[in-house]
């Protein structure tokens, strides 16, 4: 079985929290703050393997998940960090967040590794916090939450070669021929429902990967049929082999013209690979004059062949490979070394805003202030007093005032709320 596309859901570790402690021992007295800082949470990381072919175990596996940070101890003991997580996919993967459609990373080498989900920072305990003036601090950091994210998967074959052409016109007879793949033949509407990849050797001893793909209809590139299966999976190859069928069940020339216009239509550099034309089926009634016509209209050069006895089989497959000498390699997708964007929130500069809920609710929103607000341990004193101070130094109160809150209105932060008072 052959699978194409899948969703899985991964999730980073979160931090450890740090730890509140101070030294209890005979020899010091004044031992002082002793907390340890929390051990990192786990990252998930994708990596394009040569020994996955397929998407099909992830129809299964659909959520990854990275261990949390361990806390902090006493007597400034660390946590341990996390063991990261490696998901081996199919080299050829194009990996995109489903809430968004975004395109995230391309797994186009072998051994290419990318970050997809980063584990959350350890807190800091409170020996971090020692200071010459404030020697006994009684606070300490949660460890950051880690990341969760939906990605889709899609797997695009990395063939050198794609025939491509109108069903049935024989393109699985053809690479079941010439390379080791094994396709299923059938006079259907649609014989090859998957794409076929097989190894062809030459008899000079070089080689290539070539692909059957999927028999295209008009409209493919706007998802008739197969068509957007096969044209996900063109985008990778170099050369195409064009066939068409010279057996007379079709019109050779508006075949030709049909496909030509879908690759124009999809776009991604497709109308410009460089073709080798094949006319198949020569050993049908009436297939000589059929040839000769058509390549009249198309006037470039067209080889025909007949599968009985594979006439010009090896001249179809030198042409590719001379073609493949100079054809160049097109990216699937630019990929960028900005951050990912996950949400909107990403690009907003803005320290915070506030959201009015309701008459009497307000709600401080922003990314920076709800990483903060995540690291700052609220259940002790000096916690809670220190998310107050950060509050008012990046000007929360005053924002409040501005917008109208009352005395007693309910301000809402994350999972935290209080009471607003000027």
């Amino acid at each position: 079985m052959f699978i194409d596309r899948a969703i899985i859901e991964v999730r980073s570790g979160k931090g450890g929290d740090g730890r509140i402690a101070f030294r209890r021992e005979r020899s010091r007295p004044k031992g002082g703050p002793s907390g340890g800082n929390g051990g990192r949470g786990g990252s998930i990381y994708l990596v394009a393997s040569s020994e996955v072919n397929t998407l099909v175990k992830f129809r299964h596996s659909k959520v990854f998940v990275a261990n949390d940070g361990e806390n902090g101890d006493i007597k400034d003991m660390y946590g341990h960090s996390a063991d990261d997580v490696y998901i081996s996919l199919p080299v050829g993967t194009v990996v995109f967040l489903e809430e968004n459609k975004q395109f995230i990373c391309d797994l186009d080498k072998p051994g290419k590794t990318v970050l997809i989900a980063k584990g959350g920072r350890g807190g800091r305990g409170n020996a971090a916090f020692k200071s010459n003036r404030y020697k006994t601090p009684k606070i300490a950091e949660n460890g950051l939450p880690g990341e969760k994210k939906r990605l889709i998967l899609e797997l695009k074959l990395l063939a050198d070669v794609g025939i491509i052409g109108y069903p049935s016109v024989g393109k699985s007879t053809f690479i079941n021929l010439v390379s080791n793949a094994k396709a299923e033949v059938g006079d259907y509407g649609f014989t090859t429902t998957i794409p076929n990849l097989g190894v062809t050797y030459l008899k000079d001893g070089s080689s290539f990967v070539i692909a059957d793909m999927p028999g295209l209809i008009k409209g493919a590139h706007l998802g008739k049929g197969l068509g957007l299966v096969f044209l996900r999976h063109i985008e990778r190859t170099r050369v195409l082999i064009h066939m068409v069928d010279m057996s007379g069940l079709r019109d050779p020339y508006q075949d030709y013209l049909s496909i030509r216009s879908e690759l124009k239509d999809y776009g991604m550099h497709l109308i410009d690979r460089p073709e080798v034309i094949v006319a198949s089926k020569m050993d049908e009634e009436g297939a000589q004059e059929r040839f000769k016509e058509f390549q009249k209209k198309v006037n470039k050069e067209v080889i025909p062949i007949t599968a009985l006895d594979q006439t010009n089989f090896d001249l179809v497959l030198y042409r590719c490979k001379d073609l493949l000498k100079d054809a160049k390699t097109y990216p699937v997708y630019e990929e960028s070394n900005e951050e990912v964007v996950i949400n909107a929130y990403d690009k907003d500069e803005r320290i915070f805003y506030i959201e009015k809920i309701n008459e009497n609710t307000y709600e401080i929103k922003g990314e920076r202030v709800l990483r903060t607000y995540n690291l700052i341990n609220i259940s002790t004193d000096d916690g809670m007093m220190r998310l107050i101070t950060y509050l008012n130094k990046i000007g929360v109160d005053e924002e409040l005032h501005k917008l109208g809150a009352k005395d007693g209105d309910i301000v809402k932060i994350s999972d935290f709320e209080f009471e607003y008072f000027e």
